[in-house]
């Protein structure tokens, strides 16, 4: 078995000797052995290839020059790994006569390679047979309306999760997952003639980027209904394509970026679920039962706090919950939901419908459906001020800023990467480094007198400063402020990233920090709406959709 990356591989011509060939796409836990022999700053991709080409038991594998860091993958294995057959492909990077004769020589070269390595023959009927067979490899059925995943490698392990999360056709559209070869003419007559034209289809597939004609990379999008965008971290050259997409908003866009490993499953699939509701609104399904009283319930499940909402008939606030989610996601559900049932009345029996969101809306065990805190938190935000455009939420663990329209539908929204950074989790950090409560630390911040950097907002490296600046004596309200300014100067540029700066509302428990939200304000150059409910938008949301559903299945209430 040959294994290889690119879609550039010339696989018919491998099959020509009779090889089989299978695309390594990594789907790696961790670069514990990539960043040991390569450079910390490869792109996620390449150490993620270099981890499973270093860990799993293969023997043959041929590599295309098509970005820089595979010469760097391939300078590592020859030198730490023994393979039985091992070879580099120079791949021109641009299509023309005299590069189809370039790649025409690195094909002869790759396949007198592997003939004395292999023993066997050329076999140009077998290869003409690939060719016809093989010729188009990619996912999905472009005749239809589907979702299309563009952008860099996504593989297997990001091509599935996306189809799953989508009750849609999805093509795999990537880098590596768009092969289509376009042979000219029928069956070629010589071994020559099959490389000559060969070489030319290979350069003349539709092209990646880094290819010189990646300026005309426009798929048809007759069909396509909704694009998810995936960029690696550590490469620029798909964020450049992206950065242009985006601009034109041609269709509904989505960008996600991943670093190679599995690590990012969770707000991986808050961002696809957020992205289906805006495609397909009221896709959630679920029921329980006839509505009674007309009251409903909202559950937001959070890393640091569990919010309940209760709607009464004129979708009028009844009662509601803030309760530490704890340990466990699912019994901070329950301990929330009774004691708004309780400051209401009420029996869990009377509500109509139960909707979750939040990380653990899957798992509480409680509802009827779950939607993800993106489209709630738009919803709660339009409920608390239909005037609002921007709603900027900065969570337990994450951060993120949505952009909505009049009704309260998400148009945009883009979230923090997987970093504590930023978010009520790093604030927490430094409080309790501080040896302060999150309210003492707030009033404190506020009374600050000179401006102190925060440099670092990684939590570890800023813990660190912040102990260097106590150990120096700086007072510690100046330490908060310059602790607010760095939080602001995070969340500002996620501001940015959506598009929005106009008609802003901070939703989330941050929301409650004043220096926080004054030192927002400053970069922003606006004010910031904030409701005495903030912390419950995301509650608020959710039971706001438990009621649509009710009305859109024609049930009254």
């Amino acid at each position: 078995m040959i294994y290889y990356m690119c879609k550039y591989t010339p696989l018919e011509l491998l099959a020509g000797f009779g090889a089989e060939c299978a695309r390594l796409e990594p789907s790696v836990d961790s670069f514990e052995m990539a960043e040991s022999l390569g450079h910390a700053n490869l792109c996620g991709y390449g150490k993620g290839f270099l981890e499973a080409a270093m860990e799993q038991g293969i023997e043959e594998l041929v590599l295309v020059n098509c970005c820089d860091v595979v010469r760097r993958i391939y300078d590592i294995l020859k030198h730490h790994k023994k393979y039985r057959f091992l070879h580099l492909m120079d791949l021109p990077h641009r299509s023309g006569k005299a590069q189809e004769l370039l790649l025409k020589k690195e094909l002869e070269h790759l396949a007198a390679r592997y003939q004395a390595h292999s023993g066997r023959q050329f076999k140009r009927e077998a290869a003409w047979k690939a060719v016809r067979s093989l010729a188009e490899q990619s996912g999905g059925n472009r005749d239809r309306p589907h979702l299309s995943l563009q952008g860099a490698h996504g593989g297997p392990h990001l091509y599935g999760e996306v189809k799953r999360h989508f009750p849609f056709p999805v093509t795999d559209d990537t880098c590596s997952g768009f092969r289509k070869l376009n042979w000219e003419g029928g069956p070629p007559a010589t071994d020559g003639e099959f490389l000559e034209r060969y070489s030319r289809a290979l350069l003349r597939q539709f092209p990646c980027m880094r290819m010189q004609e990646a300026g005309d990379r426009s798929l048809s999008d007759r069909n396509v209904n909704g694009v998810i965008y995936h960029t690696m971290k550590f490469c620029d050259y798909y964020s450049f394509e992206y950065a242009a997409k985006k601009d034109r908003k041609e269709l509904p866009l989505l960008k996600i970026e991943t670093d190679g490993t599995r690590q990012s499953g969770g707000q991986l699939g808050t961002r696809l679920d957020a992205f289906a509701e805006r495609l397909f609104p009221g896709a959630s399904g679920g029921g329980r039962k006839r509505p009674r009283a007309g009251y409903t319930a909202g559950i937001d499940s959070g890393s640091a706090s569990t919010d309940v909402a209760i709607l009464g008939p004129d979708r009028e606030l009844v009662s509601w919950a803030v309760v530490p989610t704890g340990a466990g996601a699912a019994a901070g559900a329950g301990r929330a939901l009774s004691e708004a049932l309780e400051k209401a009345g009420l029996e869990e029996k009377d509500l109509d419908r139960i909707i979750s969101t939040g990380y653990g809306r899957d798992t509480i065990g409680k509802s009827d459906a779950a939607v993800t805190e993106i489209t709630c938190h738009a919803r709660g935000a339009h409920y608390l001020n239909p005037a609002a455009r921007t709603v900027i939420d900065i969570g337990g663990q994450d951060s993120k800023v949505i952009r909505i329209d009049e009704t309260g539908a998400v148009q945009n929204f883009v979230m923090n990467d997987k970093c504590a950074a930023g978010t009520g989790r790093f604030l927490e950090m430094m409080a309790r480094t501080m040896e302060l409560s999150m309210d003492e630390m707030d009033a404190l911040g506020q009374k600050w007198k000179e401006e102190v950097t925060i440099s670092s907002m990684c939590t570890v490296f800023a813990e660190s400063e912040v102990v260097s600046l106590i150990a120096r004596n700086t007072a510690p309200a100046d330490i908060i402020h310059g602790l607010n300014l760095a939080v602001a100067a995070r969340t500002a540029a996620l501001v940015r990233r959506a598009g929005g700066g106009e008609s802003c509302i901070m939703t989330g428990g941050v929301a409650r920090n004043k220096g926080i939200v004054r030192a927002l304000e400053e970069k922003l150059e606006t004010a910031i709406w904030v409701s005495e409910y903030a912390q419950l938008c995301g509650a608020i949301g959710a039971a706001l959709i438990a009621k649509d559903e009710n009305i859109n299945k024609g049930e009254q209430i």
